[in-house]
């Protein structure tokens, strides 16, 4: 299959896993205490594949210069989350008096419209480098999709909006992503921008977003599943360049 197929059909799929995420928090009668085991995976999944295969491929296609676009990447992110998004948190929102007016949830659905556009730049990009990466690319985000759609829709709850609204922001999320997979499919002859800017996008995520929650939960058990998420990303490694 062509790679540019190959990436819609995988955006595609991680934007249903958006939508699902969706659902968890709009349904009530979903489990939602699985989606933090989904949380620590993807943490250590998408940090690795960032550190190990991302950034590597990126300073082999644009040289020392991938080294600013990797961390410009990762302050767009901050920027959107963090200076025009104050509070944010990755994970189900507690903090209900922080969302009581309406613009906030917006203000933090903005923020996760970059990160999840950047997340189909960086599933294109990976399959306009090689099938591998590509692959490696997609588990590393689809990990951390049902979450992200839980995320958003509990925000939303959280200042005011309806259940419907709710849903319906996890579905831009969905489309936000496939939106990304789409961009870099017309704009292919720059996948060596696209994917050095997803990498510092991945870190950030990765180190920024999901760790910290991670790091919340009592035990050891959360924080060896990011070693495991870590180490599936060398056993695919392996697997696909046979080292």
């Amino acid at each position: 299959m062509h790679p540019i197929a190959t990436s819609i059909l995988l955006g595609l799929t991680a934007a249903a896993a958006n939508v699902f995420g969706g659902a968890i928090i709009v349904q009530r009668s979903w489990e939602r205490r699985y989606l933090r085991y989904f949380v620590a995976l993807g943490a250590g999944f998408m940090l690795a594949t960032a550190l190990v295969e991302m950034v590597p491929e990126s300073l082999e296609l644009r040289g020392r210069s991938a080294a600013y676009l990797i961390l410009l990447g990762y302050l767009i992110i901050h920027f959107f989350e963090h200076t025009v998004t104050p509070h944010f948190h990755f994970g189900e929102e507690t903090h209900k008096d922080e969302f009581m007016h309406s613009h906030k949830g917006y203000s933090v659905l903005l923020g996760l419209i970059i990160h999840t556009f950047f997340d189909g730049i960086a599933i294109a990009s990976g399959f306009l480098v090689s099938n591998a990466l590509g692959w490696i690319i997609f588990l590393a985000i689809f990990l951390h999709k049902i979450p992200e759609g839980f995320t958003v829709s509990s925000v939303m709850l959280a200042s005011g909006r309806s259940r419907g609204t709710a849903w319906g922001a996890s579905v831009i999320l969905g489309a936000a992503t496939l939106a990304g997979v789409l961009i870099m499919a017309v704009f292919r002859q720059h996948v060596d921008a696209g994917l050095p800017l997803a990498a510092g996008v991945t870190i950030y995520v990765a180190a920024s977003d999901l760790v910290p929650e991670v790091n919340k939960e009592p035990g050891p058990r959360m924080a060896l599943l990011v070693f495991v998420g870590a180490g599936v990303v060398f056993l695919l490694d392996a697997l696909f360049h046979g080292h």
